[in-house]
This record gives structure tokens, C-alpha cells and sequence, in this order.
């Protein structure tokens, strides 16, 4: 393929899962995730639940009886293809809504087209920025916001009476994003930071950061990133021998992150979706019956847990298509009303949590929507 076609089909493909009796025009949905590059192991799963909903969706009946179909694009990890993805599917596939992408930097590069074009996005993407940087009428997102997370974790730790914090937390956006935050809320919770060092995400070792971290004496070591980089402060961590306990952010409970850090993930800590510890929720809680069905269709009918076991990443292409196609059902295809429609969404449980959206808040999740999980011998144990 030529460098051309390659820069601007960027591995387009046209999905459509729906059954043979429909005879309706099929809604389009574009759908962009890391399918390559530094996120691919978040991007790719995420596809393959976009795919299994979708499916579910359609075998269920559809959209008031039209199909729903998937149009996936790779953006690569790039914020430049991102937004040529997303002229794309507005301009020549004519999508209805987009899904995804995986990272906050892609997401941030693709909102200037999406908020140009009018089409409602429902973003898989870790941090704030899309649903708070104006505009972002027609942005959403289905992770938990940066500062729900950097809520949950704050709380956990003056629960525990740590209150010299030291953070270390990637230059990209989505670090940025986790800083920001993590410096706002602090006098909230009556935590001092004695220290904050950054990183480069495809940095292979914050070894000299952390010697800087450990003459401070911090009573925790709060890290935010996502992919290697979050094991690799880990070994870093247990290599220098330091006693604070490390807490991570909400994008690494993840059974790769353990795989990668090994034995220096024992013991860390960090806030999660209640995916990750759904076994061990209580009956009562509304979440477990839907996030029950979710981990049966993802390990036990499309196996999907044989190559990317369940993460915390897993349930957002899940809740983002269903609080789309639900929009649809009342609204229709006209983008304008489907996004107020959207913006209406009141009490969804989804896997993530549930969702209650407003004009203020385009994501719609609170911190009662996430858990503290810790790892202790290669598995999750629910700590609150």
C-alpha cells in the first residue's frame, strides 16, 4: 500500500454485525482505537467489545429495527491521524456517532473536528480534557474522569492517615491531566506534596526521579500513567528499596500490569472499576448482574480473555455504545436531537458504573462508581 493511501485510509475497515433478516439501512458508527502502536493492548480489546455489543444490540432487535454497523479505524496512537479519522468518518462515511478513541491526546486531537462537524462522540479516553476543555457540546466520555479517580484514591489515603504525598506522573496528556489534579485536590484532603517529579512515557527508567522521591519521605508514592511505563516505576520502586507504598492510577488495573512488574506489583494499590474485583461485590450492589453477563459474553462465548484478559479498560466501549444506541431508540438519527438525547441519559448501570449525564458533566460517574483495589499475589482484592 502506498505511503498516500496509507496515511489517509489508515486500515479503515467496514464491520457489519447484524443478521440476515434486516432489510433497514443500517445506522454507521464510527469506531477508532489504538490498534497500533503504545496502546494497542487497551485499543484492540476495546474494538473487539465494541464488535461483541454491537452484535448483541443487532441480535436483540437493532435500532427500532435498523442495524447497527461499525466503522473501525486504527489511529495508531497518533493525534494527527486521529483527526484526519474523524473528518473521515463525518465527511465520506457519513457516521451517525463515533466511538472511542483510546488516549487523551488522540481524543483531544480529534474533538476540534467533532465539535466542528456536530457529531456525537462517546470518547474511551482516560482523562478530562475532552469533557472539560470547551467546547464540548458533542463530546463525551465513558471512563471515569481524572479527578473522580484522583477523588477516590485522596480518600482512601486520609482514611489512612497518609498525608506526605509525592507524585510521579507521565509528560503526556493524560499524565498532565492526573497532575493537574492531583495538585488541585490535595488541600481538600489535607494531603501536602512533598514532591512531584514527571517522566516521559516511553521512558525505561524513572530511577533517578525516585531517588529524588525517597529523600523526601513521603508517607505514599501516587503514580499517573497508563501502559509500561506505571511497571516500570514499579521495579524502580522495589529496586531502590523504598518502604512508602506506590498507589496507581485508574488506567492500570490490569492483569498485563502485573504480568510486566512482576513481583513489584505486590502490594500496590489503586482505584478501579468494580470490573476487576466483580467477584467479590456484594448481591446487593446493581452493577454486579450487568458486569456478571459482561465477563460470561467476554470469556465464556467470545473468549476474548484467551489473548487480553479483562482489564479496567474493558466495560468502555460497552457502556459508550449502549448509552449511544439507548439515546437512539428515543431520538433517532438526526445528530442534533441524538446528542441532547445523550445528554439526558439518567441512571444507566453500565460496567463502569452508573450514569446519570448533564449538560455540566459528560462523563456522568462519581467516585462511588470506583473501588480500591489492591494486588496481592498476581490477583485483585477489593479493599473498599
Amino acid at each position: 500500500m502506498g505511503k498516500a493511501i496509507r496515511m489517509v485510509g489508515l486500515c479503515l475497515v467496514v464491520v457489519l454485525v447484524t443478521s440476515v433478516a434486516y432489510g433497514a439501512e443500517p445506522i454507521k458508527l464510527g469506531a477508532f482505537f489504538d490498534l497500533t502502536g503504545t496502546s494497542a493492548a487497551i485499543g484492540t480489546p476495546t474494538k473487539l467489545v465494541a464488535e461483541m455489543v454491537v452484535k448483541k444490540i443487532n441480535d436483540e432487535g437493532g435500532i427500532n429495527g435498523r442495524p447497527l454497523q461499525l466503522v473501525i479505524a486504527d489511529d495508531e496512537g497518533d493525534p494527527t491521524k486521529a483527526a484526519i479519522i474523524a473528518r473521515r468518518f463525518t465527511e465520506s462515511d457519513k457516521v451517525t456517532a463515533i466511538i472511542g478513541p483510546t488516549r487523551t491526546d488522540t481524543g483531544m486531537a480529534a474533538k476540534p473536528v467533532i465539535e466542528q462537524m456536530k457529531v456525537p462522540t462517546f470518547m474511551t479516553v482516560g482523562g478530562d480534557a475532552p469533557v472539560t476543555v470547551p467546547p464540548f457540546k458533542y463530546t463525551f466520555k465513558s471512563p471515569q474522569r481524572t479527578t473522580v479517580a484522583v477523588q477516590k484514591t485522596y480518600t482512601y489515603l486520609k482514611m489512612k492517615g497518609m498525608q506526605k504525598v509525592a507524585i510521579i506522573t507521565a509528560a503526556d496528556g493524560f499524565g498532565k491531566d492526573g497532575k493537574a489534579a492531583l495538585e488541585k485536590l490535595a488541600p481538600e484532603f489535607g494531603i501536602t506534596l512533598v514532591m512531584a517529579e514527571s517522566f516521559q512515557a516511553t521512558d525505561k527508567d524513572m530511577t533517578a526521579q525516585l531517588v529524588k522521591i525517597k529523600a523526601a519521605n513521603p508517607d505514599a508514592i501516587v503514580c499517573w500513567t497508563i501502559g509500561a511505563a506505571g511497571a516500570i516505576v514499579a521495579k524502580n520502586v522495589k529496586q531502590l528499596a523504598i518502604k512508602a507504598p506506590l498507589f496507581q492510577c485508574h488506567g492500570l488495573p490490569d492483569p498485563i500490569y502485573v504480568q510486566l512488574a512482576g513481583d513489584a506489583s505486590d502490594g500496590n494499590i489503586m482505584p478501579s472499576t468494580k470490573l476487576m474485583v466483580a467477584s467479590q461485590l456484594p448481591n446487593t450492589d446493581p452493577q454486579k448482574k450487568v458486569i456478571t453477563e459482561f465477563v460470561r459474553l467476554y470469556n465464556d462465548v467470545y473468549h476474548y480473555d484467551r489473548q487480553f484478559p479483562i482489564n479496567t479498560h474493558s466495560g468502555y466501549a460497552w457502556d459508550a455504545i449502549y448509552i449511544v444506541a439507548n439515546a437512539m431508540k428515543k431520538a433517532g438519527t438526526d445528530q442534533e436531537k441524538l446528542r441532547d438525547a445523550i445528554e439526558q441519559t439518567k441512571g444507566y448501570v453500565g460496567i463502569s458504573g452508573t450514569y446519570t449525564i448533564t449538560p455540566e458533566d459528560h462523563n456522568g460517574l462519581g467516585i462511588d462508581s470506583m473501588v480500591m483495589v489492591q494486588v496481592s499475589k498476581g490477583q485483585w482484592k477489593l479493599l473498599d
